[in-house]
């Protein structure tokens, strides 16, 4: 099965990771709407034609899902006149400053000991299993919100994969989007063009070498084993979808029928 891709898509210099998940089908013959949830990496970078370009997608809610580190990091969003910016720091799979300081600073022999082995990449599993059991308030203020008012959307964290890829993704499931589709559209983060870039204090080769690529990648790809694991703790927790949405996020059938009044077609 292939995702739905609008051919429309635009080329945005300062933003990465920018998509509109329109158009994936659910398990009833259904589609997400066009025009109505988007998704992407942060807006700190946002250049004066990727605002004007954002600023006529008549948005009504940003979703940030960064923390304080992020921001102070990359910088706040671009502002857009009559968008309502929302706050919601999710944890970070490479969280902590000293983390991320090693990340960007760190000797070949300090990257094996904290990322070798598969330590990485179980690094992220955890990240995205603790977010789906201890994020339930943030997941469920974006749904009841959406379900009230907050349409159009746009997610974001800050590179669109981690943070934002859960919550659309629990968005999509609350729609009863296919399984195979909302794994589709995680995974296209791994486009070259999505790609947050990796930033090295060393310029020199040894920076950038490819055993420090290696090490690396777990942190920056969108793997299938994360958000199967997303889904699996959901299935352990609550015993399945409907009783996730119902008795962790609050999510009535109800909210759920407003919800797909407003995203599906």
């Amino acid at each position: 099965m292939t995702q739905q891709i609008p051919s429309t898509e635009p080329d945005l210099s300062g933003v990465r990771n920018f998509r509109d998940v329109g158009g994936l089908p659910t398990e009833n013959g259904r589609r997400v709407r066009h025009g109505v949830l988007f998704r992407s990496g942060h807006l700190a970078h946002a250049t004066d034609e990727d605002a004007a370009f954002l600023g006529s997608l008549g948005l009504h809610t940003i979703f940030d899902f960064r923390n304080a580190s992020d921001q102070k990091l990359e910088g706040p969003d671009v502002e857009l006149p009559g968008v309502r910016n929302v706050n919601l720091p999710l944890s970070d799979p490479a969280d902590g400053a000293e983390f991320w300081k090693m990340v960007r600073d760190g000797e070949i022999e300090q990257l094996r000991e904290i990322l070798g082995d598969g330590k990485a990449a179980n690094r992220m599993i955890a990240s995205y299993r603790q977010i789906v059991t201890e994020r339930t308030a943030e997941h469920a203020r974006v749904l009841h919100s959406l379900a009230e008012d907050s349409v159009p959307a746009l997610m974001h964290c800050a590179a669109g994969k981690d943070r934002a890829g859960l919550s659309i993704a629990v968005t999509l499931l609350a729609l009863g989007v296919e399984r195979e589709a909302i794994l589709a559209d995680y995974l296209e983060s791994n486009a070259k063009h999505r790609r947050y870039k990796v930033h090295r204090s060393s310029s020199s080769a040894a920076g950038y070498s490819p055993e420090v690529m290696e090490l690396l990648a777990p942190l920056f790809d969108a793997r299938a084993e994360y958000l199967h694991a997303a889904f699996e703790t959901i299935e352990e927790t609550w015993g399945g979808v409907d009783a996730y949405l119902e008795q962790g996020l609050g999510v009535t059938p109800e909210i759920r029928e407003r919800l797909h009044q407003r995203l599906l077609d």
